[in-house]
């Protein structure tokens, strides 16, 4: 940042051009409105602006970037490989290599299945020779990015007959993808092209028949397609076509690889019609008709299937945290809904895997927040799995075998590195197959985790979870980075990564608000921060903050919070309602034009988003309330924190625009000091992950960080 004994950069000036947006008896006008016009050439000249301008700003701690970046380095195991999975005859896992970018996709055979788990990981790590292990190279991500600043894989699926690989690429971070196969026998590409896919796929039983899905110019997944390999993708069948807006499709292929599931779901409704696998050019049949405000998902059991659902059972009058269920192969009725696992009030049922023998559900406590795995046996016995930690978080991992009798799950909690475990559902057995190499000398015990619990606005407990080193002051002294997210029941479990040890080894404690709009207390947690209850999101968050300092975590005037994307729109609501309690504010592409966003029908994602946030376009109601929040629209004079703000100009999620208006607007009011500056940050060639190689992003992070420590004077 500046030296304040030299002239400060002085930011662009974004020119104002009034718009006015009339809705519902109310007149708004929009200074910064052009700011959508990417075709405008003013626009990419301001943004580019804007990214001179931060460059300036931080030119005095460019030094500081090198180290915090050389650090990261010093803590990831660059060349590393992750944990194999097994699959048929063969193993699969990925490879990370020095100096490059990205994944390379590897496999390796079995035929015997007489290797396990942790010594196919000990080989793949050592560096052998491909021609002594026998590995081979399925997609090096590296050859596919060469020439390019961005890629991202969006499909990945290997054929059941393991001889051809579906891969879709997207180049620019638009979320559109183009989907090749691969033929690894030779390790040439089919000639077949099918431009303008979206994420999900499945293989039929054939292994000749896929089955794709197409976003439409809203970005909503809404067709499911049939491609014949060896035919151009004009040749493609439509399958699906799901014409609600509010509703978005996916496809995937059972575990028991017997029926192709294709699913169409809004935020509060759900169906699931079924293809078999067998016969790919059927008419897909209905699992149970849509329902208003009933969710479900099914696992394909073979002569059943085992549906997760909130709909109630007879005689219940609410089954809001999901129960388990088996509904016959060829019925559509309810009511014949045969109870696995019942609702209860105080576990929420978030997943469930079927294999042949078992399911594992995976459940989370309405109590403590925390996520556990439950086996449930075909003769109706249930045993729970219990974790070494007071708090973690468990990660999915691919069980794609339906007759494993072993089950695959990751570990890891704030100070304890990610790990594979595989778990022997017969004896309860685990073993680590797998760990996160971290190199420097890490020692997890120079650390302490703790979860406390805030208290809200309304008197409700919020669970926050802290990471510092072991010798943490409490007394008030240190400074403190704040994480929050809450929306779309997304949990933000602890969970470790090696990079935010910069911050923490510099004497700042790193905690997360696990707020209302996640799900990290159940269901209800996601209920009660949504919708006409948004607010609570916002006062859990502001709850969080002030109970750090006053058990003296954090210092009063040391606090950062960081958010992105949903988190990003309660950034500039914390912002907005104490602009005074934050030092600075770190908010990636956020989502602070709320009500003329979700009032654009036009927009990707939008009408999907109206049981998320609510409907101002046609709802008098939810337009006043999510106006009375809009960060964007309630800028007005005042204290503001140092800010930094990011953006990225392709996009789809949260349009570039969004940010650099609500910046425009800040500095307009008085925000952006020589101390306290208010940057932006828009990624021309990216999306809204912003950088997509593993460097580039460990850099865009070794400048937010030197921001952060600049602010609360630890640089």
């Amino acid at each position: 940042m500046p030296n304040p004994a030299s002239p400060a950069p002085v930011p662009p000036l974004a020119e104002r051009r009034p718009h006015r947006l009339e809705a519902h008896g109310d007149v708004r006008t929009d200074d910064w409105y052009w700011l959508n016009d990417r075709d405008d050439p003013a626009v990419l000249a301001y943004l580019r602006a804007e990214n001179d301008h931060t460059d300036a700003v931080l030119a005095p701690t460019e030094e500081l970037q090198r180290v915090l970046f050389d650090e990261i380095k010093g803590r990831v195991a660059e060349t590393d490989a992750g944990p194999p999975t097994l699959d048929g005859a063969w193993w699969y896992w990925y490879r990370t290599t020095e100096g490059l970018q990205y994944r390379t996709w590897c496999r390796r055979p079995d035929p015997g299945r007489s290797l396990g788990a942790a010594q196919v990981a000990a080989e793949a790590r050592s560096g052998r020779p491909a021609a002594e292990t026998g590995e081979q190279v399925i997609l090096d991500e590296n050859a596919l990015a060469a020439g390019g600043d961005y890629l991202a894989v969006g499909v990945f699926d290997v054929s059941p007959d393991h001889r051809t690989l579906a891969y879709a690429v997207d180049r620019e971070g638009s979320e559109r993808f183009a989907l090749r196969f691969r033929d690894l026998d030779t390790g040439e590409d089919h000639p077949e092209v099918v431009e303008g896919v979206y994420y999900s796929s499945a293989w039929a039983a054939d292994s000749a028949t896929f089955f794709y899905v197409r976003p439409d110019e809203a970005m909503r997944p809404w067709q499911v397609w049939r491609h014949r390999m060896g035919t151009g993708s004009g040749r493609d069948a439509l399958v699906l076509q799901e014409d609600d807006e509010r509703f978005y499709v996916d496809v995937e292929l059972s575990r028991s690889r017997g029926a192709v599931v294709l699913t169409a779901a809004s935020k509060t409704s759900s169906e699931a019609r079924w293809i078999d696998a067998a016969a790919p050019e059927g008419e897909p049949r209905l699992i149970l008709a849509r329902e208003a405000s009933v969710e479900y998902d099914v696992e394909h059991e073979g002569a059943s299937w085992l549906v997760r659902t909130n709909r109630p059972a007879p005689g219940r009058a609410s089954a809001t945290n999901f129960g388990l269920y088996r509904l016959p192969v060829g019925s559509s009725d309810p009511a014949d809904l045969e109870t696995v696992l019942a609702p209860r009030p105080d576990v929420t049922v978030e997943a469930a895997d079927a294999f042949a023998g078992h399911v594992v559900a995976w459940e989370r406590s309405g109590t403590d927040g925390l996520e556990r795995l439950r086996v449930l046996g075909r003769d109706g016995g249930s045993t729970a799995v219990e974790q070494p930690e007071a708090a973690y978080s468990l990660l999915a991992q691919p069980n794609p075998e339906w007759d494993s009798q072993s089950y695959r799950f990751g570990y890891t909690s704030l100070v304890t590195p990610r790990s594979s475990v595989e778990l022997d559902v017969a004896t309860g057995r685990r073993d680590t197959v797998w760990t996160e190499l971290v190199r420097g000398g890490y020692d997890p015990g120079a650390y302490r985790t703790e979860r406390l619990w805030a208290t809200s606005a309304d008197g409700t407990r919020v669970p926050v979870s802290v990471l510092a080193r072991r010798d943490h002051p409490l007394d008030g002294s240190a400074p403190c980075l704040l994480y929050g997210y809450g929306a779309y029941q997304v949990t933000i479990d602890p969970s470790f990564s090696p990079i935010r040890l910069n911050l923490v080894e510099r004497g700042m404690c790193y905690a997360i608000a696990h707020v209302r709009g996640g799900g990290e207390m159940g269901r209800s947690w996601y209920d009660q921060g949504k919708m006409q209850h948004k607010a609570n999101s916002f006062a859990d968050f502001l709850a969080a903050a002030d109970h750090l300092v006053a058990a003296g975590w954090a210092s009063p005037s040391g606090l950062v919070a960081r958010g992105a994307s949903a988190g990003g729109l309660l950034m500039g609501a914390a912002v907005t309602m104490r602009p005074d309690r934050w030092r600075a504010v770190v908010a990636e592409v956020p989502f602070v034009d709320v009500v003329t966003t979700i009032s654009d029908a036009s927009l990707p994602l939008t009408v999907t988003e109206w049981e998320e946030w609510g409907d101002p376009l046609h709802d008098p109601e939810a337009y006043r309330r999510m106006l009375a929040y809009s960060p964007y629209d309630n800028v007005r004079p005042a204290p503001y924190p140092a800010m930094f703000v990011t953006a990225g100009l392709n996009d789809p999620r949260v349009g570039f625009w969004e940010p650099a208006k609500w910046v425009a607007k800040l500095r307009a009011a008085g925000a952006g000091t020589a101390d306290r500056p208010v940057l932006l940050r828009t990624e021309l060639g990216a999306g809204h992950g912003g950088p997509s190689g593993r460097y580039d992003s460990w850099r865009d992070e070794a400048r937010i960080q030197a921001f952060v420590l600049t602010a609360v004077g630890l640089a």
